[in-house]
C-alpha cells in the first residue's frame, strides 16, 4: 500500500490555543486533545488532519515558513472570511508581496504564515 498523508503537524508554545485557532479557522473540530497533542480535523473518519506539538519557549521562529497552507472560499466571501480569520487572531504579514497576488498573506497567532487565495474556479480557465 502506497503511503498517504494523515496529518499536518504543526509545533506550538500554546497547544490548546493555536489548535482551537486552527479549529476555528477551518471549522473543524478538536478530535483528540492530550498532554503533549492536540489533533484537529472535520471528523474522525476523515483521511487528513492537523496534529499541535508543544515545544520549548525558547524555540522561536524567526524565519519566514518554509511550508504553508492554502485556504480558499467562494468569490463573494474571500473578504469576509479574510475578516472572520483576523477577528479569529491571525494578522496579515508581508512576506514581500508585490500587492498585484492573487492571494493574502496571513500568519496565525504565533506567526506562522498561510494564505488565503483566490477561488478554485477563478484559477482555472
Amino acid at each position: 500500500m502506497p503511503v498517504t498523508l494523515h496529518h499536518i503537524v504543526v509545533d506550538t508554545h500554546d497547544l490548546p490555543g493555536l489548535a482551537r485557532f486552527w479549529a476555528a479557522a477551518l471549522r473543524w473540530r478538536v478530535l483528540s486533545e492530550r498532554e503533549r497533542e492536540v489533533v484537529i480535523g472535520p471528523d474522525e473518519s476523515a483521511p487528513v488532519g492537523m496534529c499541535f506539538m508543544p515545544v520549548p519557549a525558547t524555540e522561536r521562529k524567526t524565519v519566514k515558513n518554509r511550508l504553508h497552507l492554502d485556504l480558499t472560499t467562494g468569490a463573494e466571501d474571500r473578504e469576509a472570511e479574510i475578516d472572520r480569520l483576523i477577528a479569529l487572531g491571525a494578522r496579515r504579514v508581508d512576506v514581500g508581496q508585490s500587492g498585484e497576488e492573487s492571494w493574502t498573506v496571513l500568519a496565525d497567532p504565533e506567526g506562522n504564515e498561510f494564505c488565503v487565495v483566490r477561488p478554485k474556479e477563478t484559477l482555472i480557465g
